[in-house]
Order: C-alpha cells, then sequence, then structure tokens
C-alpha cells in the first residue's frame, strides 16, 4: 500500500516525463498532475504560482528542460529562462508550499576532462552554454529551497523522443555505413530507469535527504560503442567507423568524459541502476515491437 501523494510532473512530452506518466499508472492511489509548455508555462512565476496554490502537491518532478545543445549556443536567453530562471521559481514555491522539488540535471556542468569519473560534490566547469544554464538550475534550485534533490543524469535515452538510440535505428535501416565519434566517454541512461529511481524515492523514503545525486546506468562506454551495441542487439548489417570527434564539428563544445559516480544515489536511497546493455536490450525490444 503506498502513501498517497500529489504529484507535479513538469516537461510531461519529454523522454523522462513520458516515463513517468507510464509508471504513475502503478500508483493509483496518488494524483498526478503532467504538464508541459502547452499547459505550464514554468518560465512564468505567476503560472507556477496558481497552479502550486491549486494543489497541495507533495512533490515536483521538474523533467522539464531546453536540451537543444547546440542551439543554445546562439539562444543563450531562452536555455536560461527554462534551465535556470524557472527552477527557481519552481524551487521557490516548493518551500512555500511545503512540496518537496527533485530537480533533473546533467553531466554537463563538468568540463570532462576527468577520465576517473565525477563524483557530485567534484569541481563543475560546464564548457558550453547548456551546461552552463543547467549549472544555474541547479544552484537556484538549492538555494530558493534547500530540500531540494538534483539528480545529475547523462545520455538519457527512452522509447519516448529523439534520441541517439532512434536515431541509431532508423539510420542503420536506411544506410550500408554510419560514422559514430568514439572519443566520448560516459555512461548512458535509460530514462525509465532514472523514472524507477525518482519513483523509488519518492515512495520509500518518508524523509528524502536533499542535495546533489547522479544517476546514469552501470558501465562506462563511447558513443561508438553503443552505436555498436544497438547494431548487435537490432540484428542491423550497417558498417559503423569510429571517428574522433574533430571529424563530425558541431556548435557546442562536448565533454570528452562524462562519467557520473552513482555511489551515492545507491547507497542513500538504495535504488537499483541496472547494466546499460540490459536497459539498452529492453528499450530496443519495445521499439522494434512498436514497428
Amino acid at each position: 500500500m503506498t502513501t498517497p501523494m500529489n504529484i507535479l510532473i513538469t516537461g510531461s512530452n519529454g523522454q523522462l516525463g513520458n516515463e513517468c506518466r507510464q509508471l504513475s499508472a502503478l500508483y493509483p492511489d496518488s494524483h498526478f498532475v503532467f504538464t508541459d509548455v502547452d499547459t505550464l508555462s514554468i518560465t512564468n512565476p505567476d503560472a507556477v504560482e496558481a497552479i502550486f496554490s491549486q494543489y497541495a502537491f507533495d512533490y515536483c518532478i521538474n523533467a522539464a528542460a531546453y536540451t537543444a545543445v547546440d542551439a543554445a549556443e546562439q539562444d543563450r536567453d531562452n536555455a536560461f529562462a527554462v534551465n535556470a530562471a524557472a527552477v527557481g521559481y519552481l524551487a521557490a514555491a516548493c518551500q512555500r508550499y511545503q512540496c518537496r522539488l527533485i530537480h533533473i540535471s546533467t553531466d554537463y556542468v563538468f568540463n570532462g576532462e576527468n577520465a576517473n569519473g565525477y563524483d557530485t560534490n567534484d569541481d563543475v566547469e560546464p564548457i558550453n552554454v547548456y551546461g552552463e544554464s543547467k549549472l544555474e538550475g541547479e544552484r537556484l534550485a538549492l538555494q530558493y529551497d534547500a530540500e531540494s534533490i538534483v539528480i545529475r543524469t547523462s545520455w538519457v535515452y527512452s522509447y519516448y523522443g529523439k534520441n541517439f538510440v532512434k536515431t541509431m535505428m532508423r539510420l542503420m535501416q536506411e544506410k550500408d555505413e554510419l560514422s559514430v565519434v568514439c572519443d566520448q566517454t560516459g555512461r548512458p541512461t535509460y530514462a525509465a530507469d532514472l523514472a524507477k529511481a525518482i519513483f523509488h524515492i519518492i515512495y520509500h523514503h518518508a524523509e528524502p535527504q536533499p542535495g546533489l545525486y547522479h544517476f546514469a546506468n552501470q558501465g562506462v562506454i563511447t558513443w561508438y560503442d553503443f552505436a555498436c551495441a544497438i547494431k548487435e542487439i537490432g540484428d542491423y548489417t550497417c558498417q559503423i567507423h569510429p571517428i574522433p570527434s574533430t571529424a563530425y564539428p558541431v556548435p557546442a563544445k562536448r565533454p570528452r568524459f562524462s562519467i557520473l559516480k552513482t555511489d551515492k544515489i545507491v547507497t542513500t536511497f538504495g535504488v537499483n541502476i541496472p547494466e546499460w546493455r540490459e536497459s539498452l536490450k529492453a528499450c530496443m525490444e519495445l521499439l522494434m515491437a512498436s514497428h
């Protein structure tokens, strides 16, 4: 028997938001309010105030984000409005209405030069506008509400939305060969696993410990390794060539190493983190079954 809760989920049309919506069916006693940019402008403090005054929320899962990493280089104001200022509005509302904020952040708050991986308390130094905006969001979340839980994640993919896995599956069916960067290393995250971890924190911990946490699937790979695994699981015949990042120039710099260490979230909350290949297989099976 789970405790009935009122839970606000922003960004509900994104990858994590959709996975949370899917998972919410297992918690019929709770009342979920799913919003997206069309139904709640989190960049408008009056709109945020209005929804918090209407419902007595126990939790707010902020899955809304400006995620266009390259576009953010030219669109700084919008990136900061969604990824920073809006987080401050949500955190301030949570603080006023005794609601707990669970905010999702990113590996891009680090400069990516540490090949050994990053702990939650390691120095931050973003190397692109997206990372800067997300770092400011983390700061505002904890500044306006010290009870906030901030979870950094990396390389997110899902059955929903646009992501690397879906793009690769499509391209591998259309093309005979592909080139994928082999000098960026990190940990992929299946959004369904992250959603389960968040719900575990909410429903199994009466007073969850606030602060910074990391969540990503077990195992460290490159994007090239990721593509090779997608090829193998999907049984595609497309040839995949490893290339350096310099051969595929993009507007925003990417961290070379964005390996998030997840010990803290495991020891604090007892969450289960599956191995990356197992989760990739689960997601691809769903995608293949739907076509």
